[in-house]
Order: structure tokens, then C-alpha cells, then sequence
């Protein structure tokens, strides 16, 4: 389950920077079970190029649609909106001097954003395959539109040198971000980690809003989730905010508060689900935009478009992306005040029960100096999901999905301290999106009454970068077949939780609670449909996370409580001495 991306205007400059860098990685196209082969071929680069470029276009169009302007007006208005951080506006206004003149002479031709990327050659038709296109083709044809458009655009020297610009870490003012940024996804660690613990005090590039706060920099032996030295009398080497001498007994508070409590961490195993994929719909939304909207670009930019800071299962700040923070973390914190800051994201786009496994080398708990952990283990898609026509031949099979989740098991037992808990969740019946999308409008088509997700499914499939041809398809026997293949992997995820024991860890099974968020969501007045990210029509969004944290709490309290551990009596006292235990 994994974001879009590449080439052209700011809006995308985030998308674009994503997939250039998830070629560092060793994962397959989107949600492929293949470890083997390449992230992204030179077909799925130039897809991901063509959606950009439409995308970006669409949205200048709609600008100078709502504000009765011209379109170069349009493009200075949306650099305008673009931060100065990171030299985001510099390289908005430097691309727009660059193309900004054939996009505008096409626009004033009245050219849709179809048109426009396939004349810029930013979208390009492969022999033997159909010509892909998001919008209804013009009334003259698709065809004649493009020969119109090809004819108006012929002698553009910029055109004739298009690739001089394929990838925005080739500007300066990027190249050094982008190594770091790489550095982060193809290590799964914090880049800012001065003391090599895997724990960082920088918040994004994988820092504090991937794991927990480091609160000691400059020692490699003070981290989030270890076991107190000396019971914290001198300083706080668990990070946990809980420290010193009571003076009125001399006990230090770390044994008082914490000693038999039970404390123990939360460690998610997952995709861009559990990391929280979002692209904020009004960046695609022309008469949302503003210098507001876009102020969140530079730290979506550095997260890879995840926002695990709020997610389900880590999530510990108030959600500036709409619903609400709910997580298995916060509601542990709140049992057990000194499990403050123990927690680990390790997620990717694109995590799968194949690379899952190479992702695992990240996790930051020792067999011996740590406490326990409750283990999510959640990859919900995309061993059924992927971008190629041959779906199918693509997807992970029963044998195989056993022997990664064994695999994966087995990599847990050596390294988790005992007294742990491995939770296996379920997939997700994708059916779903179809179901409740399909003839509803995008974003990018509310506007006009132009795009619906059936037309984004087709363009996406059509372009090969799909995240998922098996669920967003109008095919609906092969939707059927890859829930029917979802529901196969999961059984095996049940039998292992059922039948396999473990020395370090005992091990549960629970349904992706795709049902039951529905039905809290309907109770509470809300319809389906709003529980999916409206630009991407795919990942569960903030309310859906939520959601779904509070139903797990709610079954591990009822049916697995000695896996949450027991209150904690002391934290009215907790709070009153340490108040906020230093923040996240």
C-alpha cells in the first residue's frame, strides 16, 4: 500500500522525491510479493511521471478556473501557496520559468491536463497498449486533441530536453535532503541518531515520530523501552521521564512507581497502513488551497508521506489531518504511565510479508536490557496488491505467506525479551473500496463533475502503477478472487497463532476489524465511504485508524488482558510529580 510520485510541479515534488528514493529499497512494484525484482521499472518511473503531470496540471486549470485568471496567473498563484522551506518555492518558481511557458500556451488552448502531459511527453503511449487518459477524452477525439496540441508545442526546445529535469534530487537545492532521505528509507533508521541506539530527538527522516524520543543523545545505553539502571536514581536511562529520589523515604521514584508494573512496549510490524499514508486532499483540492494548506509539505516531505505520529498503533500527538488520535499505544500509556515514549513504527509503503523481513534488521529491542513488547504484526494488503496486468501471478501464496510469517516469527523469538506478545492481524477485504467508491467523485473531479474513482482506478491500472489491480478493478470476479486469496492468507495467520509456540513471546490472531469500524463509524452518523483516503481511494484514513485502535484495545483488554499488563496505581502520582514526563 504505497503513495504516488514523480517529476514536474511542487504539489507532486513530494510524490516525486518518494519514488525516487524507494529505489534504494529492495521491495517489488506497488505491494508486490516479489522481493527480487526492482521497486520501480522504467515503465512504472514513466506512469508515476504521467499522473504527476496530470495531476499538477488539473490543479493550475482549476485555478484559473475558480479565480478567472489565466493560467500563468494559476501557476504563480500555486507557487505562491508552496512553503520556502526546504527551497520548496525556489524550485516551484524555477520549474515554472522552465515549462511553465508550453503548459500556459496549451492551457490557452483550452488542452485538459490529458492533452497536455501526453504533448509535454510526460505521458507517453507504449506500442500495443491503450492510450491512458483520467478525464472523458475532448469532443474532437483524444487523438486529434493531440495532434492539435503536438503541433502548438513542436518547436519547444524545452521539450526536446525533458529528461534534464526526470528527477528533482538532481536540483541543488535538494541533493543533500535527498541523501539523507534515502538514507532513512533504505535503513529503516533515524537519520539524526548522534549516539547509534536507533533512537533519535530530530522528529521525522524516521526520528521520534517513527519511535520513541531518545532522550540522551550522547549516550548509546540511554533509549526508550530498556530496563532502568539503578533503578534511575541519578538520571532517566529509559527516557520514560520517571526519575530520581523520593526525599521523603529515599526511594527512588523509578522503583516506587515502576517496579512489578509490568511495563512493557509497543513495537508495529507493517505497511503504509500502520505508517499512516495520507496526501491531504486539499494539495488536490484548487478551491481549498492556501499558504495553510501547504504548510504541512516540508514535514509530510521528510516522512515519506506517512504520518505515523497519529496512527492507530503508535499514533501520541492530536491529528492535524482531520478525525481524531486514537492508539494501542496511547491507551497503553495511560494503563501504565511508565511505559511513557516505548514504542516502534516499523513500517513501510509497500511492507509485505516478503520484505517484511528485511525491515525487521531495524527493530531496537535487546533479549536481555529491555522490557517486554506487544508486537503488532499487520501487512493488510499487499501480498494480494500489485500494479501488474498478470495480477494474479504476482500475488503471495498460502505456502509462501507461512513461510515469511515463520520466518519473521522465528527473527522475533531471538531478539524480543521474554514476557512478550506477538499479535498477527488479519488482511483487509479490499472489496470494499470498489463497493463504496467507484461512482463517487475524486478530489481533482468535484470541481466539474469530471473524475470518478472508477476513471482513477482505470488510469492508475492503465499506467501499471496501481497499488492494487486485484480490488480497484471493474472486474468483478477478480476482485472477488483477490479477497477470496486475502482470506486465504489470513487463515494462515490464524493456524500459525493457533498451533506455533514460541519461547520468547505467546501469540494471538485477530480479523482486520474492517466490519466493525464501519459499524462504530455508522453509529457515531458517518457513512463508509468517508473511512478511505480520499486521493489515493485505498488506505484507511484518520477516522478509519482510530477506529480501529479502539476496537483492538478493546478486545485485548477483554479476551487478552495479561497481554496489556495491569493498571498502574500509582500514575494520579506519576502525573503529579513528573506532569507530561517531558513530552513525546
Amino acid at each position: 500500500m504505497r503513495g504516488l510520485g514523480q517529476l514536474f510541479l511542487p504539489i507532486f515534488f513530494t510524490l516525486v522525491l518518494i519514488v525516487h528514493l524507494k529505489d534504494t529499497m529492495s521491495s517489488a512494484l506497488p505491494g508486490s510479493a516479489h522481493q527480487t525484482e526492482p521497486l520501480l521499472t522504467s515503465g512504472s518511473h514513466q506512469g508515476l511521471a504521467c499522473i504527476g503531470c496530470v495531476l499538477v496540471t488539473s490543479v493550475i486549470e482549476q485555478l484559473a478556473q475558480l479565480h478567472n485568471s489565466t493560467a500563468k496567473a494559476a501557476l504563480e498563484r500555486l507557487c505562491n501557496y508552496i512553503p520556502e522551506k526546504l527551497h520548496f518555492q525556489d524550485i516551484c518558481y524555477l520549474v515554472a520559468e522552465i515549462y511553465g511557458p508550453e503548459l500556459v500556451k496549451l492551457m490557452e488552448h483550452k488542452m485538459n491536463a490529458d492533452v497536455v502531459c501526453h504533448s509535454m511527453k510526460l505521458c507517453k503511449q507504449d506500442v500495443g497498449q491503450p492510450l491512458c487518459h483520467l478525464y472523458p477524452p475532448p469532443k474532437l477525439g483524444l487523438n486529434a486533441a493531440l495532434r492539435k496540441a503536438r503541433r502548438i508545442v513542436r518547436n519547444s526546445e524545452v521539450l526536446k530536453s525533458i529528461t534534464v529535469f526526470s528527477s528533482v534530487c538532481k536540483l541543488p537545492p535538494l541533493v543533500k535532503l535527498c541523501e539523507k532521505i534515502k538514507y532513512a528509507i533504505k535503513n529503516q533508521l533515524p537519520f539524526e541518531d548522534f549516539d547509534g541506539d536507533k533512537f533519535s530527538a530530530f522528529p521525522t527522516l524516521r526520528g521520534y515520530h517513527w519511535r520513541g524520543r531518545d532522550c540522551n543523545e550522547g549516550n548509546a545505553t540511554v533509549y526508550p523501552g530498556r530496563r532502568p539502571h539503578n533503578w534511575d536514581v541519578e538520571s532517566d536511562t529509559n527516557c520514560n521521564g520517571i526519575w530520581g529520589v523520593d526525599p521523603k523515604d529515599g526511594i527512588p521514584y523509578e522503583h516506587k512507581f515502576c517496579k512489578g508494573a509490568e511495563s512493557k512496549g509497543i513495537i508495529l510490524l507493517g505497511d503504509s497502513a500502520g505508517a499512516h499514508f495520507h496526501i491531504p486532499p486539499e494539495w488536490m483540492t484548487a478551491a481549498q488551497m492556501s499558504v495553510q494548506v501547504f504548510s504541512d509539505l516540508p514535514l509530510a516531505f521528510t516522512n515519506e508521506l506517512d504520518w505515523p505520529q497519529f496512527s492507530g498503533i503508535t499514533g501520541f500527538l492530536n491529528s492535524t489531518i482531520g478525525g481524531w488520535t486514537e492508539s494501542l499505544y496511547l491507551y497503553l500509556r495511560r494503563r501504565n504511565l511508565c511505559n511513557h515514549r516505548d514504542f516502534q513504527n516499523i513500517s513501510k509503503n509497500g511492507g509485505s510479508s516478503h520484505n517484511l523481513l528485511d525491515l525487521m534488521k531495524s527493530l531496537a529491542r535487546d533479549h536481555v536490557l529491555d522490557n517486554p513488547a506487544i508486537v503488532i504484526y499487520s501487512v493488510i494488503g499487499n501480498d494480494v496488491c500489485n500494479g501488474r496486468p498478470d495480477t494474479v501471478a504476482y500475488m503471495t501464496t498460502p505456502k509462501q505467506m507461512h513461510s515469511n510469517v515463520m520466518e519473521a516469527l522465528q527473527y522475533l523469538d531471538s531478539h524480543l525479551p521474554k514476557g512478550s506478545h506477538v499479535i498477527l492481524m488479519g488482511l483487509v477485504d479490499g472489496g470494499f473500496l470498489w463497493d463504496h467508491l467507484h461512482n463517487r467523485y475524486h478530489p481533482l473531479g468535484q470541481l466539474n463533475k469530471d473524475v470518478t474513482y472508477k476513471q482513477l482506478y482505470s488510469f492508475l491500472s492503465c499506467l501499471r502503477i496501481s497499488p492494487c489491480n486485484g480490488w480497484m478493478s471493474s472486474n468483478e470476479t477478480l476482485r472477488n478472487f483477490t479477497s477470496e486469496r486475502a482470506l486465504q492468507l489470513s487463515n494462515v495467520l490464524k493456524e500459525i497463532a493457533r498451533s506455533e509456540k514460541f519461547a520468547s513471546f505467546d501469540i494471538f490472531y485477530m480479523d482486520f476489524p474492517l466490519k466493525k469500524i464501519v459499524e462504530e463509524w455508522r453509529n457515531l452518523g458517518g457513512e463508509a465511504w468517508q473511512l478511505i483516503e480520499p486521493v489515493d481511494g485505498f488506505h484507511p484514513n484518520q477516522i478509519a485508524t482510530a477506529l480501529g485502535a479502539r476496537i483492538l484495545w478493546q478486545k485485548a483488554l477483554h479476551e487478552w488482558p495479561q497481554v496489556l499488563g495491569k493498571e498502574n496505581p500509582f500514575n494520579s502520582q506519576i502525573e503529579a510529580i513528573f506532569r507530561d514526563q517531558g513530552g513525546h
